[in-house]
Protein backbone atom coordinates (compact mmCIF):
# COMPACT_ATOMS: atom_id res chain seq x y z
CA UNK A 1 0.00 0.00 0.00
CA UNK A 2 1.77 2.97 -1.45
CA UNK A 3 -0.86 5.93 -1.79
CA UNK A 4 -4.11 6.24 0.21
CA UNK A 5 -7.15 8.21 -0.72
CA UNK A 6 -8.89 10.02 2.09
CA UNK A 7 -12.40 10.08 0.56
CA UNK A 8 -13.63 12.14 3.90
CA UNK A 9 -13.30 15.74 5.44
CA UNK A 10 -12.70 17.13 8.58
CA UNK A 11 -11.29 15.86 12.34
CA UNK A 12 -11.49 12.31 10.70
CA UNK A 13 -9.33 12.74 7.13
CA UNK A 14 -6.54 14.55 8.97
CA UNK A 15 -6.68 11.58 11.84
CA UNK A 16 -6.29 9.49 8.36
CA UNK A 17 -3.44 11.06 7.44
CA UNK A 18 -1.38 11.64 10.55
CA UNK A 19 -1.68 7.75 10.59
CA UNK A 20 -0.72 7.47 6.86
CA UNK A 21 2.28 9.56 7.48
CA UNK A 22 3.64 8.19 10.60
CA UNK A 23 3.76 4.75 8.51
CA UNK A 24 5.54 6.26 5.30
CA UNK A 25 2.28 5.84 3.08
CA UNK A 26 1.78 8.60 0.58
CA UNK A 27 -1.68 10.55 0.75
CA UNK A 28 -4.34 12.35 -1.31
CA UNK A 29 -6.73 14.64 -0.04
CA UNK A 30 -10.37 15.07 -1.38
CA UNK A 31 -12.05 17.92 -1.30
CA UNK A 32 -15.91 19.96 -2.31
CA UNK A 33 -15.19 23.89 -3.54
CA UNK A 34 -16.14 24.63 0.09
CA UNK A 35 -13.38 22.53 1.44
CA UNK A 36 -10.89 24.23 -0.39
CA UNK A 37 -8.77 25.56 2.32
CA UNK A 38 -9.61 22.91 5.01
CA UNK A 39 -7.17 21.74 6.84
CA UNK A 40 -7.02 17.93 5.91
CA UNK A 41 -6.34 19.19 2.41
CA UNK A 42 -3.17 21.23 3.39
CA UNK A 43 -1.63 17.96 5.44
CA UNK A 44 -2.12 15.68 2.54
CA UNK A 45 0.47 15.01 -0.42
CA UNK A 46 -2.49 15.95 -2.89
CA UNK A 47 -5.38 17.52 -3.14
CA UNK A 48 -7.79 17.25 -5.37
CA UNK A 49 -11.43 18.60 -5.77
CA UNK A 50 -14.27 16.43 -6.41
CA UNK A 51 -17.09 18.74 -7.11
CA UNK A 52 -19.36 21.76 -5.64
CA UNK A 53 -19.97 21.91 -1.92
CA UNK A 54 -23.94 19.77 -1.56
CA UNK A 55 -22.35 16.08 -0.20
CA UNK A 56 -24.23 14.23 -3.39
CA UNK A 57 -22.21 16.02 -5.72
CA UNK A 58 -18.41 15.97 -3.94
CA UNK A 59 -18.00 13.55 -1.15
CA UNK A 60 -20.89 10.45 -2.22
CA UNK A 61 -19.98 11.00 -5.83
CA UNK A 62 -18.32 8.17 -6.40
CA UNK A 63 -17.51 8.67 -10.10
CA UNK A 64 -15.77 11.19 -8.70
CA UNK A 65 -13.86 9.63 -6.23
CA UNK A 66 -12.83 6.91 -7.97
CA UNK A 67 -11.35 9.14 -10.82
CA UNK A 68 -9.76 11.25 -8.35
CA UNK A 69 -8.25 7.86 -7.12
CA UNK A 70 -7.12 7.25 -10.78
CA UNK A 71 -5.72 10.26 -11.60
CA UNK A 72 -3.56 10.42 -9.01
CA UNK A 73 -2.41 6.48 -8.58
CA UNK A 74 -3.67 5.75 -5.09
CA UNK A 75 -4.12 2.03 -4.70
CA UNK A 76 -6.41 2.33 -1.82
CA UNK A 77 -9.08 4.82 -0.44
CA UNK A 78 -9.85 5.12 3.02
CA UNK A 79 -13.85 5.67 3.30
CA UNK A 80 -13.22 7.41 7.00
CA UNK A 81 -17.06 7.52 9.34
CA UNK A 82 -20.16 9.06 7.39
CA UNK A 83 -20.49 9.15 3.49
CA UNK A 84 -19.46 6.50 2.03
CA UNK A 85 -17.96 4.59 4.76
CA UNK A 86 -20.91 1.83 4.92
CA UNK A 87 -21.99 1.70 1.09
CA UNK A 88 -21.44 -1.28 -0.26
CA UNK A 89 -21.63 -0.26 -3.71
CA UNK A 90 -18.67 1.83 -3.66
CA UNK A 91 -17.10 -0.83 -1.78
CA UNK A 92 -18.23 -2.95 -4.81
CA UNK A 93 -16.47 -0.10 -7.55
CA UNK A 94 -13.10 -0.05 -5.63
CA UNK A 95 -13.27 -3.62 -5.65
CA UNK A 96 -13.77 -3.72 -9.33
CA UNK A 97 -11.40 -1.05 -10.19
CA UNK A 98 -8.81 -2.81 -8.32
CA UNK A 99 -8.73 -0.06 -5.57
CA UNK A 100 -8.46 -1.40 -2.18
CA UNK A 101 -11.40 0.14 0.22
CA UNK A 102 -10.11 0.05 3.56
CA UNK A 103 -12.71 -1.56 5.46
CA UNK A 104 -14.65 -5.24 5.19
CA UNK A 105 -15.66 -6.89 1.91
CA UNK A 106 -18.44 -5.38 -0.48
CA UNK A 107 -20.68 -8.26 0.68
CA UNK A 108 -20.36 -8.29 4.56
CA UNK A 109 -20.93 -4.01 4.44
CA UNK A 110 -24.04 -5.32 2.27
CA UNK A 111 -24.92 -8.28 4.77
CA UNK A 112 -24.47 -5.83 8.09
CA UNK A 113 -25.87 -2.91 6.89
CA UNK A 114 -29.51 -4.31 6.39
CA UNK A 115 -30.36 -3.98 10.53
CA UNK A 116 -33.31 -6.83 9.98
CA UNK A 117 -31.17 -9.30 8.16
CA UNK A 118 -28.08 -8.53 10.72
CA UNK A 119 -30.04 -9.25 13.54
CA UNK A 120 -31.08 -13.14 11.94
CA UNK A 121 -27.68 -13.53 11.60
CA UNK A 122 -26.63 -12.73 15.16
CA UNK A 123 -29.57 -15.56 16.39
CA UNK A 124 -27.68 -17.94 14.24
CA UNK A 125 -24.57 -17.20 15.94
CA UNK A 126 -26.04 -17.46 19.38
CA UNK A 127 -25.67 -13.20 19.96
CA UNK A 128 -28.73 -12.13 21.92
CA UNK A 129 -31.19 -10.29 20.26
CA UNK A 130 -34.06 -8.14 21.32
CA UNK A 131 -37.44 -9.69 20.77
CA UNK A 132 -38.73 -7.69 17.77
CA UNK A 133 -40.27 -8.78 13.91
CA UNK A 134 -38.26 -11.39 11.83
CA UNK A 135 -37.71 -9.18 9.04
CA UNK A 136 -39.29 -6.30 7.28
CA UNK A 137 -42.77 -5.67 8.23
CA UNK A 138 -44.62 -4.39 5.06
CA UNK A 139 -48.01 -3.68 6.51
CA UNK A 140 -49.73 -1.71 9.67
CA UNK A 141 -52.08 -5.11 9.69
CA UNK A 142 -48.19 -7.36 10.34
CA UNK A 143 -47.13 -4.36 12.46
CA UNK A 144 -50.42 -4.56 14.69
CA UNK A 145 -49.41 -8.66 14.69
CA UNK A 146 -45.81 -8.20 15.71
CA UNK A 147 -46.82 -5.58 18.47
CA UNK A 148 -49.46 -7.81 20.17
CA UNK A 149 -47.04 -10.26 20.21
CA UNK A 150 -43.37 -8.72 22.08
CA UNK A 151 -45.84 -5.80 23.78
CA UNK A 152 -45.81 -2.55 24.28
CA UNK A 153 -43.34 -0.11 23.96
CA UNK A 154 -42.20 -0.83 21.07
CA UNK A 155 -39.69 0.72 18.31
CA UNK A 156 -40.28 1.35 14.58
CA UNK A 157 -37.00 1.56 12.73
CA UNK A 158 -35.83 1.89 9.37
CA UNK A 159 -34.10 -1.16 8.50
CA UNK A 160 -30.86 0.46 6.48
CA UNK A 161 -31.10 2.89 9.08
CA UNK A 162 -28.60 5.19 10.95
CA UNK A 163 -27.32 8.18 13.02
CA UNK A 164 -30.49 8.17 14.49
CA UNK A 165 -32.46 9.02 11.61
CA UNK A 166 -35.64 6.50 10.78
CA UNK A 167 -36.96 5.95 14.61
CA UNK A 168 -40.11 6.31 16.55
CA UNK A 169 -41.50 4.69 19.81
CA UNK A 170 -44.92 3.81 19.92
CA UNK A 171 -46.74 3.22 22.99
CA UNK A 172 -49.78 2.25 22.36
CA UNK A 173 -51.74 0.46 18.90
CA UNK A 174 -53.48 4.25 19.05
CA UNK A 175 -50.17 5.54 18.17
CA UNK A 176 -48.82 2.29 15.19
CA UNK A 177 -50.24 3.58 12.54
CA UNK A 178 -49.20 7.07 11.95
CA UNK A 179 -45.41 6.07 13.18
CA UNK A 180 -45.43 3.35 10.92
CA UNK A 181 -46.09 5.77 7.85
CA UNK A 182 -43.68 8.45 9.08
CA UNK A 183 -40.62 5.66 9.55
CA UNK A 184 -41.25 4.15 6.29
CA UNK A 185 -41.55 7.76 4.72
CA UNK A 186 -38.50 8.76 6.39
CA UNK A 187 -36.66 5.59 5.49
CA UNK A 188 -37.39 6.16 1.84
CA UNK A 189 -35.74 9.90 1.80
CA UNK A 190 -32.84 9.56 3.94
CA UNK A 191 -32.01 6.00 2.69
CA UNK A 192 -33.68 5.18 -0.18
CA UNK A 193 -35.39 2.29 1.30
CA UNK A 194 -38.44 2.05 2.76
CA UNK A 195 -38.08 -1.51 5.18
CA UNK A 196 -38.63 -1.31 8.50
CA UNK A 197 -38.88 -3.48 11.35
CA UNK A 198 -40.27 -3.58 14.75
CA UNK A 199 -38.37 -4.48 18.25
CA UNK A 200 -39.15 -4.30 21.81
CA UNK A 201 -38.33 -0.96 23.35
CA UNK A 202 -36.28 -1.21 25.99
CA UNK A 203 -36.34 0.76 29.02
CA UNK A 204 -33.83 3.23 29.99
CA UNK A 205 -31.26 0.95 28.66
CA UNK A 206 -27.30 1.48 28.59
CA UNK A 207 -25.60 1.61 24.78
CA UNK A 208 -22.49 -0.32 24.92
CA UNK A 209 -20.26 -1.19 22.14
CA UNK A 210 -17.66 -3.33 21.57
CA UNK A 211 -14.63 -2.57 19.09
CA UNK A 212 -12.95 -5.55 17.49
CA UNK A 213 -10.15 -5.70 15.28
CA UNK A 214 -10.18 -8.74 12.59
CA UNK A 215 -7.65 -9.74 9.74
CA UNK A 216 -7.65 -11.71 6.91
CA UNK A 217 -6.30 -15.16 8.87
CA UNK A 218 -9.16 -15.35 10.79
CA UNK A 219 -7.78 -13.62 13.76
CA UNK A 220 -10.54 -11.24 15.79
CA UNK A 221 -9.71 -9.75 18.95
CA UNK A 222 -11.56 -6.93 20.96
CA UNK A 223 -10.50 -3.74 22.22
CA UNK A 224 -13.12 -3.88 24.78
CA UNK A 225 -16.30 -1.28 25.71
CA UNK A 226 -17.29 1.86 24.64
CA UNK A 227 -20.03 3.42 26.96
CA UNK A 228 -22.29 5.73 24.27
CA UNK A 229 -25.14 6.08 26.81
CA UNK A 230 -24.76 10.19 26.93
CA UNK A 231 -26.75 11.01 23.45
CA UNK A 232 -29.33 13.74 22.32
CA UNK A 233 -31.64 13.10 19.14
CA UNK A 234 -30.13 9.27 19.29
CA UNK A 235 -26.87 10.99 18.20
CA UNK A 236 -24.10 10.63 20.91
CA UNK A 237 -22.46 13.45 22.18
CA UNK A 238 -19.93 11.93 25.35
CA UNK A 239 -18.64 8.58 25.50
CA UNK A 240 -16.62 6.80 27.73
CA UNK A 241 -14.38 3.41 28.40
CA UNK A 242 -14.43 1.40 30.64
CA UNK A 243 -18.48 1.32 30.85
CA UNK A 244 -19.67 2.06 34.82
CA UNK A 245 -23.14 -0.18 33.62
CA UNK A 246 -21.14 -3.45 33.24
CA UNK A 247 -18.86 -5.59 35.61
CA UNK A 248 -16.10 -7.73 34.84
CA UNK A 249 -18.04 -10.80 34.06
CA UNK A 250 -20.68 -9.22 31.64
CA UNK A 251 -18.02 -7.06 29.82
CA UNK A 252 -16.38 -10.60 28.93
CA UNK A 253 -19.67 -12.21 27.65
CA UNK A 254 -19.73 -9.35 25.72
CA UNK A 255 -16.20 -9.14 24.29
CA UNK A 256 -16.85 -13.16 23.41
CA UNK A 257 -20.50 -12.26 21.80
CA UNK A 258 -18.57 -9.42 19.82
CA UNK A 259 -16.23 -11.95 18.18
CA UNK A 260 -18.87 -14.41 17.72
CA UNK A 261 -20.97 -11.46 15.61
CA UNK A 262 -17.59 -10.87 13.67
CA UNK A 263 -16.73 -14.28 12.81
CA UNK A 264 -20.32 -15.35 11.30
CA UNK A 265 -20.41 -12.58 9.60
CA UNK A 266 -16.80 -13.49 7.68
CA UNK A 267 -15.47 -9.57 9.00
CA UNK A 268 -12.24 -8.51 8.04
CA UNK A 269 -11.15 -5.21 9.01
CA UNK A 270 -11.93 -2.76 12.50
CA UNK A 271 -15.72 -2.70 13.10
CA UNK A 272 -17.94 -2.49 16.18
CA UNK A 273 -20.71 -4.45 17.74
CA UNK A 274 -23.37 -2.05 19.01
CA UNK A 275 -25.48 -3.69 22.29
CA UNK A 276 -28.42 -2.18 24.75
CA UNK A 277 -27.90 -3.01 28.34
CA UNK A 278 -30.72 -3.25 30.26
CA UNK A 279 -31.56 -2.83 34.00
CA UNK A 280 -30.98 -6.33 35.14
CA UNK A 281 -27.81 -6.35 33.11
CA UNK A 282 -28.87 -8.62 29.93
CA UNK A 283 -27.47 -7.00 26.82
CA UNK A 284 -28.79 -7.01 23.15
CA UNK A 285 -27.53 -6.81 19.65
CA UNK A 286 -28.36 -3.40 18.37
CA UNK A 287 -26.18 -3.33 14.90
CA UNK A 288 -22.55 -3.77 13.65
CA UNK A 289 -20.96 -0.08 12.41
CA UNK A 290 -18.51 -1.66 9.51
CA UNK A 291 -16.58 1.14 9.78
CA UNK A 292 -13.97 3.42 12.33
CA UNK A 293 -15.87 5.26 14.71
CA UNK A 294 -16.01 8.93 15.21
CA UNK A 295 -15.06 7.86 19.52
CA UNK A 296 -12.32 5.65 18.49
CA UNK A 297 -9.76 7.74 20.11
CA UNK A 298 -10.93 7.09 23.88
CA UNK A 299 -10.40 2.94 22.70
CA UNK A 300 -6.81 3.92 21.59
CA UNK A 301 -6.33 6.36 24.55
CA UNK A 302 -6.66 3.16 26.94
CA UNK A 303 -5.55 0.45 25.05
CA UNK A 304 -2.46 2.49 23.17
CA UNK A 305 -3.48 0.12 20.69
CA UNK A 306 -3.52 2.53 16.96
CA UNK A 307 -6.74 1.39 15.06
CA UNK A 308 -6.47 3.45 12.49
CA UNK A 309 -2.95 2.31 11.83
CA UNK A 310 -4.54 -1.70 12.41
CA UNK A 311 -7.27 -1.15 9.97
CA UNK A 312 -4.90 0.13 6.88
CA UNK A 313 -2.39 -2.67 7.91
CA UNK A 314 -5.03 -5.23 7.43
CA UNK A 315 -6.45 -4.35 4.22
CA UNK A 316 -2.97 -4.38 3.15
CA UNK A 317 -3.05 -8.23 3.79
CA UNK A 318 -1.32 -8.15 7.51
CA UNK A 319 -1.87 -10.28 10.16
CA UNK A 320 -3.11 -9.42 13.58
CA UNK A 321 0.23 -9.03 15.17
CA UNK A 322 -0.91 -9.55 19.02
CA UNK A 323 -3.75 -11.96 20.76
CA UNK A 324 -6.22 -11.46 22.69
CA UNK A 325 -4.31 -12.36 25.97
CA UNK A 326 -2.04 -9.04 25.13
CA UNK A 327 -3.85 -6.34 25.41
CA UNK A 328 -4.03 -4.35 28.65
CA UNK A 329 -6.35 -1.56 29.50
CA UNK A 330 -4.81 1.73 31.10
CA UNK A 331 -7.34 3.53 33.08
CA UNK A 332 -10.08 5.76 31.91
CA UNK A 333 -10.79 7.73 29.24
CA UNK A 334 -13.85 10.15 28.36
CA UNK A 335 -14.28 11.69 25.08
CA UNK A 336 -16.85 15.17 24.40
CA UNK A 337 -17.91 15.84 20.57
CA UNK A 338 -17.53 19.87 20.05
CA UNK A 339 -20.35 20.62 17.68
CA UNK A 340 -20.77 24.22 15.90
CA UNK A 341 -24.06 24.39 17.46
CA UNK A 342 -26.68 26.16 19.36
CA UNK A 343 -28.18 23.78 22.05
CA UNK A 344 -30.93 26.26 23.51
CA UNK A 345 -32.25 26.61 20.11
CA UNK A 346 -32.63 22.80 19.71
CA UNK A 347 -29.24 22.22 18.45
CA UNK A 348 -29.59 24.33 15.20
CA UNK A 349 -26.00 24.15 13.14
CA UNK A 350 -24.41 27.51 13.61
CA UNK A 351 -21.47 27.36 10.70
CA UNK A 352 -19.45 30.26 10.19
CA UNK A 353 -15.95 31.87 10.93
CA UNK A 354 -13.89 30.90 13.89
CA UNK A 355 -12.38 34.10 14.93
CA UNK A 356 -10.13 33.12 17.99
CA UNK A 357 -9.27 29.75 19.05
CA UNK A 358 -7.50 28.41 22.00
CA UNK A 359 -7.19 24.38 22.23
CA UNK A 360 -6.84 23.00 25.12
CA UNK A 361 -3.67 20.36 25.97
CA UNK A 362 -1.57 19.34 28.83
CA UNK A 363 -0.80 15.43 30.76
CA UNK A 364 -3.88 13.41 29.20
CA UNK A 365 -5.50 15.62 26.58
CA UNK A 366 -6.35 14.59 23.09
CA UNK A 367 -7.80 17.18 20.67
CA UNK A 368 -9.07 15.50 17.18
CA UNK A 369 -9.58 18.28 14.99
CA UNK A 370 -9.07 20.14 11.78
CA UNK A 371 -10.25 23.90 12.42
CA UNK A 372 -7.80 26.66 13.08
CA UNK A 373 -7.66 30.52 13.45
CA UNK A 374 -9.86 31.89 11.03
CA UNK A 375 -11.49 28.82 9.71
CA UNK A 376 -14.73 29.59 8.37
CA UNK A 377 -17.10 26.29 8.74
CA UNK A 378 -19.02 25.50 5.95
CA UNK A 379 -23.12 25.15 6.30
CA UNK A 380 -22.90 21.81 4.32
CA UNK A 381 -21.83 19.33 6.65
CA UNK A 382 -22.38 17.92 9.96
CA UNK A 383 -21.94 20.14 13.05
CA UNK A 384 -19.31 18.34 14.44
CA UNK A 385 -15.67 20.41 14.54
CA UNK A 386 -13.51 18.87 17.18
CA UNK A 387 -13.28 15.95 19.69
CA UNK A 388 -11.42 16.66 23.02
CA UNK A 389 -10.81 13.23 24.85
CA UNK A 390 -9.06 12.84 28.39
CA UNK A 391 -7.44 10.32 29.76
CA UNK A 392 -7.11 9.27 33.42
CA UNK A 393 -6.19 6.57 36.04
CA UNK A 394 -9.55 6.89 37.70
CA UNK A 395 -12.88 8.02 36.24
CA UNK A 396 -12.72 10.83 38.52
CA UNK A 397 -9.51 11.73 36.98
CA UNK A 398 -10.47 11.75 33.33
CA UNK A 399 -13.81 13.68 34.41
CA UNK A 400 -11.49 16.43 35.94
CA UNK A 401 -9.26 16.66 33.33
CA UNK A 402 -12.13 17.10 31.07
CA UNK A 403 -13.61 20.44 32.93
CA UNK A 404 -9.92 21.35 33.17
CA UNK A 405 -9.87 21.00 29.26
CA UNK A 406 -13.55 22.43 28.65
CA UNK A 407 -12.43 25.18 30.74
CA UNK A 408 -9.45 25.93 28.54
CA UNK A 409 -11.43 25.41 25.38
CA UNK A 410 -12.04 28.93 23.46
CA UNK A 411 -13.69 29.05 19.61
CA UNK A 412 -14.99 32.76 19.24
CA UNK A 413 -17.21 34.16 16.59
CA UNK A 414 -19.85 30.75 16.16
CA UNK A 415 -21.70 29.02 18.76
CA UNK A 416 -20.99 25.68 19.59
CA UNK A 417 -22.30 22.81 22.70
CA UNK A 418 -18.97 23.54 25.30
CA UNK A 419 -21.11 25.20 27.83
CA UNK A 420 -23.88 22.04 27.15
CA UNK A 421 -20.76 19.39 27.85
CA UNK A 422 -19.76 21.05 30.83
CA UNK A 423 -22.94 20.97 32.40
CA UNK A 424 -23.16 17.46 31.61
CA UNK A 425 -19.74 16.27 32.74
CA UNK A 426 -20.43 18.40 36.43
CA UNK A 427 -23.88 16.88 36.88
CA UNK A 428 -24.12 15.09 39.74
CA UNK A 429 -25.68 11.49 38.52
CA UNK A 430 -23.14 11.97 35.36
CA UNK A 431 -20.15 12.06 38.41
CA UNK A 432 -21.99 8.89 39.97
CA UNK A 433 -22.33 6.97 36.45
CA UNK A 434 -26.02 6.98 36.69
CA UNK A 435 -27.91 7.81 33.59
CA UNK A 436 -29.21 5.79 30.65
CA UNK A 437 -30.16 7.17 27.56
CA UNK A 438 -32.95 9.69 28.11
CA UNK A 439 -30.20 11.27 30.66
CA UNK A 440 -29.83 14.77 28.58
CA UNK A 441 -33.50 15.06 28.44
CA UNK A 442 -34.57 14.24 31.77
CA UNK A 443 -31.54 15.93 33.98
CA UNK A 444 -30.55 18.37 31.10
CA UNK A 445 -33.00 19.86 28.91
CA UNK A 446 -36.07 19.64 30.96
CA UNK A 447 -34.34 21.18 34.28
CA UNK A 448 -33.23 24.02 31.64
CA UNK A 449 -36.61 24.65 30.56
Amino acid sequence: MKKILIANRGEIAVRIIRACKEMNIKTVAIYSEADKNSLHTRLADEAICVGPAPSNKSYLNEKNIIEAANITKADSIHPGFGFLSENSRFAQICEESNIKFIGPKSKVIDLLGNKSNSKELMKKAGVPIIPGSDGDVKSVKEAIAVCNKIGYPVMIKAAAGGGGKGIRVVNSEDELEANYNIVKQEAKISFSNDEVYIEKYIKKPRHVEIQILADEYGNIVHLGERDCTVQRNHQKIIEETPSTAIDDKLRSKMGVAAIKAAKIAGYTSCGTVEFLVDSDKNFYFMEMNTRIQVEHPITEMRTSIDIVKEQIKIAAGERIKFKQKDIRFDGYAIECRINAENPNKNFMPCPGQILDINLPGGNGIRVDTAIYNGYTIPPNYDSMIAKIIAHGTTRNEAISKMKRALEELVIDGIETNIDFLFEIIRNPNFIRGNFDTSFIESEILNKNN
